[in-house]
């Protein structure tokens, strides 16, 4: 039985990691496998009302982190729809490489935190088109992007989906969180950040600037959006920690807050123009095939935990492996190859919470790896994926010029956390 619902899985998987060769949306495969591990278990099962009963368990979890997911990406197409980004643009005016170069790194590293990986580096990539037209010089700043988003996604509950996983399921708090990963963070930035410093010299070609006819905004609203929409996602653990509802409460808490600015706002414009700054137009501009593969991925997680197939993975690396840290950095440098949401899903269905109990050194250090080892391959994050499809980068140009810079941040930043459990006794 848990050969048959593994076999599907990894198949699955392989049509996930071939998506651009089979032309297949990975959002699809996801979704099939997640099914079919499903009604595989049910079909081998002895009781089928046990198997719904698991389902039904899982899909409360499952829940929350996509509506999570879908308030954020709302919130943040709302500012878009208003040109809040502007604000950020207007205010880069240096053209020196070396010194953009650490602007963008800690613009990106402290926004990611706020915004969450994936959609800062969708930002921080329409940024760079502005301020840097020679596509080839881009591209170096767009593997720092990556290293930097993943790098602040890390250590902020709602910066990075796998943290935001371990933050909702209770494996993390968030004052914890900030504390403990934001320097190994910040250290697996610098490292990366300080070798690129060395190699770009001279200054970048001006950009013309855009014709104010392009905005269509006015800097009031620009500006009311932006600090607004930032202020509601920071909102989101404040509210959690206040109630103690579920993060996504939170989420519904500030986007219906921003709905009715946002009405109020425009309530004097005709239907046309007052539709372009709404929330339903925010809706459908939000990215729905990756709500829908982290829904496909999530439910096929949830099939291998109910099998007991993830309890005798972890019993495997117990045994095999035996230490805590090389267990943790293995499911790092693994999500290079393989998505870190799927391994991070694991990781919570094999280690239980009497084991490893809220705040412990495992989660804390399973966050850190898992949202940063990624960057050692485009493929191996969200923020990598969206980069290369935006900006076409080729696999092999990122691994040799980026991935050997983003492992040794990844160690760096790892050492450092060790070594802060270890001589200041972080409990």
């Amino acid at each position: 039985m848990v050969a048959i619902v593994a076999l599907i899985f990894i198949l699955g998987y392989i049509f996930i990691i071939l998506e651009h060769q089979i032309s297949l949306n990975k959002a699809a495969s996801a979704l099939l496998t997640g099914v079919i591990s499903w009604a595989a278990y049910v079909f081998i099962s002895s009781d089928a009302h046990i198997v719904n009963d698991q389902l039904i368990e899982h899909l409360g979890e499952i829940s929350g982190i996509l509506f999570f997911l879908m308030g954020a990406m709302t919130i943040v197409e709302l500012i878009d729809a208003h040109d809040g980004f502007e604000v950020i643009t207007n205010a880069i005016k240096t053209t020196r490489k070396r010194k953009l170069l650490w602007i963008i790194g800690f613009l990106t590293f402290f926004l990611s935190a706020v915004l969450d990986n994936l959609t800062t580096t969708i930002v921080m990539v329409t940024l760079l088109r502005k301020l840097i037209a020679d596509r080839n010089e881009r591209m170096i700043f767009m593997g720092m992007v990556i290293i930097a988003a993943n790098s602040g996604g890390a250590w902020s509950p709602i910066g990075d989906v796998t943290t935001t996983m371990l933050w909702i399921g209770g494996q993390v708090t968030t004052g914890n969180i900030i504390l403990k990963l934001f320097m190994p963070s910040l250290i697996s930035l610098l490292v990366p950040l300080i070798a690129f410093t060395l190699i770009l010299k001279g200054n970048l070609d001006v950009m013309p600037s855009e014709s104010a006819g392009s905005i269509s905004t006015k800097a009031f609203e620009r500006k009311l959006f932006f600090f607004s929409g930032v202020g509601a996602l920071l909102f989101v653990p404040v509210f959690k920690t206040i109630t103690h509802l579920p993060p996504f409460m939170g989420m519904m808490f500030s986007l219906g807050m921003l709905w009715l600015l946002s009405e109020i706002v425009h309530r004097d414009k005709d239907e046309i123009e007052k539709n372009r700054y709404s929330v339903l137009h925010a809706l459908r501009r939000i990215d729905m095939p990756s709500v829908l593969f982290f829904l496909g991925i999530l439910i096929a997680i949830s099939a291998l935990q109910s099998t007991g197939l993830l309890v005798k993975l972890a019993m495997f690396m117990e045994e095999n492996i035996g230490n805590i840290n090389l267990v943790v950095l293995s499911i790092g440098l693994l999500s290079a190859i393989v998505d870190n949401v799927p391994l991070v899903a694991a990781a919570i269905g094999m280690y239980d919470m009497q084991t490893y109990p809220a705040d412990h050194y495992f989660w804390e250090f399973l966050a850190y790896c898992a949202g940063t080892g990624g960057s050692t391959l485009i493929i191996g994050s969200a923020a990598g994926v969206a980069a290369m499809g935006m900006e076409k980068i080729n696999f092999f140009w990122y691994l040799r010029k980026i991935s050997l810079f983003a492992l040794l941040g990844y160690f760096a930043g790892a050492v450092v956390y060790i070594l802060q459990h270890v001589l200041i006794n972080f409990e």
